[in-house]
């Protein structure tokens, strides 16, 4: 229940106020809270008329539990400063806004002082003029502007400092974060301390998590009024990141839940939790894991969801995965340097896999790079490593190649990713993509193409993780989740099915296909069989440390497949292949298990791990070791690639 509003403009705050005062509330306008009342908890106000930056009436007592404060919109220029900007006062909203631009930037709409929506997106339009004429591109001319219902509002008036009833002083709070009170900026002039930032380190006026938002501006007023001099000879403090607050939480220490990383959701969160799906963790992504139907436990789901995908359809939301807008007349030369394969011949329309290795020869990560255009490429990163590759091809174009012309964006938020993966796929993007070619021959494996979804934009990757015929379709996430339910309702005559994680990952180990669990900051490309994609005609980004001995050891463990000698048994992730040389000796590590799943194709557990040797020693039978559970179990060294080998499913 609100009691009162209490305005300390004259003639009110516009059509916003009419509004209130029909609901019953009481609007003092011309007055002003001079008092809080309570102790721990507030009790009343006292609320007297202002005239002049003085009491100029009687006082009145209102009941109430809590004070909620504005003092006007504020623009945020924080991003401009830390640009080099100096921020200017502009008297008709007594706030500062951007000024001259420092590094050839511009900022508009509210940011620069223009708070309602139709002015806001004048200077939008206007900015997005300017801005493509100085990219090459012939100035289109600004469109129509659309009609808004901004309503009206009165100008602000500024009220620096509350006035107090003549013989009265208390303490009237500027810093709301840090309890620095008019009283200390005054203080802080008399000492000697009339630089803005002298003030900031005399009173930590500004110097908390908000970084001045809610107060700076006044305390500047309060101290050019102390100075005797104009709000803008005081200027403003210098703004440093981190412009979001951090959490308090976060400084407490490691146990403070989920309030210690934000959350985040696909645009297809709520289609998947109201249609059963159990989340599951995936860095900070809430993601589906499987959907369990009436009766049906964990591994009875995932097995339905692997047969439906490879004896039918299915539909995945694989939005978790990283995504980077690389452009530039120089990009086809970055990737060649960042990847150890080679890409300067990859043409507009394909696709390639990549393999990123670390300075130490390491593979970083994994993935597939398109090329959209000529100059333009799209590359998709694991989730787990995305911000590592991020950091990783930064750090590349600052400080090893600076000279080349290429800009990398991370794009993750804007595409969702939606995977249709089965032998009926084809079918079901037949009935959604508006008049395109999606046979073998018009859009063959590792084709990219920019299609229309029903109306909606769309680049489509032939891309497979499942080893069936599949489709990676990019997404605009505004429009999202209606592709996923005009895909749904496509498949829905072909049976499809809405498949998690938990289906994903049996499918990539029946394919062999490594992830985390293998690409674990110790493998090399020759440890998980991909040595074959190292060039030798071209200098990479880890190309010398991958050749050191230690890596190029016969004796390294490298990638093969695991089965139980009794199939009937559970494999365990994490094992240790144990074994005796000479037999003699002790037991010793010579390879693990990382990945384990059941394969409800081959009827038994399956898994991909390391061992000495590698594929040299396939069919022999070694023991596989579970210290945490006591357990030993015979298992048999198999080929990695348990189901389809030979690709037709995926080339259909």
């Amino acid at each position: 229940e609100v009691a009162a509003v209490v305005d300390s403009r004259t003639n009110g705050g516009g059509a916003l106020s009419t509004r209130v005062r029909e609901l019953g509330i009481q609007c003092l306008f011309g007055h002003a809270v001079i008092r809080a009342l309570g102790g721990w908890t507030v009790k009343a106000v006292q609320v007297a008329p202002i005239e002049a930056g003085r009491v100029s009436g009687s006082i009145q007592r209102i009941a109430c539990d809590l004070i909620a404060v504005s003092g006007g919109w504020s623009p945020c220029v924080h991003l401009y400063c830390h640009a080099g900007g100096k921020p200017v006062y502009r008297e008709s909203i007594t706030d500062f806004v951007p000024g001259p631009s420092a590094q050839a930037e511009q900022t508009v709409g509210a940011a620069n002082g223009a708070f309602s929506l139709g002015a806001c997106i004048e200077e939008g339009y206007t900015a997005g003029s300017e801005a493509s004429s100085l990219s090459c591109w012939p100035a289109p001319a600004v469109p129509p502007l659309p009609t808004t219902d901004d309503e009206e509002e009165a100008p602000i008036q500024a009220l620096w400092e509350t006035p107090e009833p003549t013989g009265r002083r208390g303490k009237k709070f500027v810093e709301l974060q840090g309890d620095v009170t008019a009283v200390d900026i005054a203080l802080s002039a008399r000492e000697g301390y009339r630089s803005v930032e002298h003030l900031k380190r005399y009173t930590t006026q500004g110097m908390w998590t908000d970084q001045g938002k809610t107060g700076d501006v006044n305390a500047l007023a309060i101290l050019a009024d102390n100075r005797k001099e104009p709000i803008p000879l005081v200027g403003t403090t210098a703004f440093r990141p981190p412009y979001t607050p951090v959490a308090i939480s976060a400084y407490a220490g490691y146990r403070t839940g989920l309030n210690y990383r934000p959350v985040r959701r696909t645009p297809m969160y709520e289609w998947h939790v109201s249609h059963g799906a159990v989340m599951v963790n995936t860095g900070l992504w809430k993601r589906s894991d499987y959907y369990p139907r009436a009766g049906e436990g964990q591994q009875e789901a995932i097995n339905r969801e692997v047969k439906a995908v490879r004896g039918g359809v299915g539909l995945a939301d694989t939005s978790t995965l990283g995504k980077v807008a690389i452009r530039g007349p120089d990009a086809a030369e970055f990737l060649n340097r960042i990847y150890c394969n080679g890409w300067k011949t990859l043409k507009p329309g394909r696709a390639r896999f990549g393999l990123m290795l670390r300075e130490d020869g390491i593979i970083l990560d994994d993935g597939t790079t398109s090329c959209i255009a000529e100059n333009v490429y799209h590359m998709t990163t694991s989730t787990a490593h995305s911000s590592a590759v991020l950091s990783h091809m930064e750090f590349c174009l600052q400080c090893l190649w600076p000279n080349l012309r290429v800009h990398i964006t991370s794009v993750t938020e804007h595409w969702a990713v939606i995977n249709l993966s089965g032998p009926n796929a084809r079918k079901v993007l037949a009935e959604v993509i508006d008049d395109t070619d999606v046979s073998n021959e018009g859009f063959p494996y590792l084709g990219v193409m920019e299609a229309s979804l029903r109306g909606i934009p769309v680049r489509l990757f032939r891309i497979s993780y499942s080893g069936e015929l599949s489709y990676e379709i990019n997404v605009p996430v505004d429009f999202a989740l209606d592709a996923w339910r005009y895909l749904m309702a496509a498949g829905k005559p072909y049976d499809i099915v809405p498949f998690g994680a938990g289906a994903m990952t049996v499918m990539r180990v029946e394919k062999g296909h490594v992830s985390s669990p293998e690409l674990d900051g110790r493998v090399t490309a020759r440890d998980v069989g991909m040595g074959r994609m190292m060039s030798t005609k071209k200098e990479y980004i880890g190309s010398w440390m991958a050749g050191r001995s230690a890596l190029i050891d016969p004796k390294r463990p490298s990638l093969v497949g695991f089965v139980p000698a009794d199939r009937r048994a559970e494999l365990r992730p994490g094992a240790l292949i144990v074994e005796k040389a000479p037999p003699t000796a002790p037991e010793y590590p010579s390879g693990r298990i990382s990945t384990v799943v059941y394969s409800p194709n081959l009827g038994h557990w399956i898994g991909l791990g390391f061992i000495s040797g590698g594929l040299d020693r396939k069919g022999e039978t070694v023991d596989a070791s579970f210290p945490l559970k006591g357990e030993t179990m015979p298992v048999e060294v198999v080929d990695p690639l348990f189901f389809d080998p030979e690709g037709e499913r995926l080339n259909a």
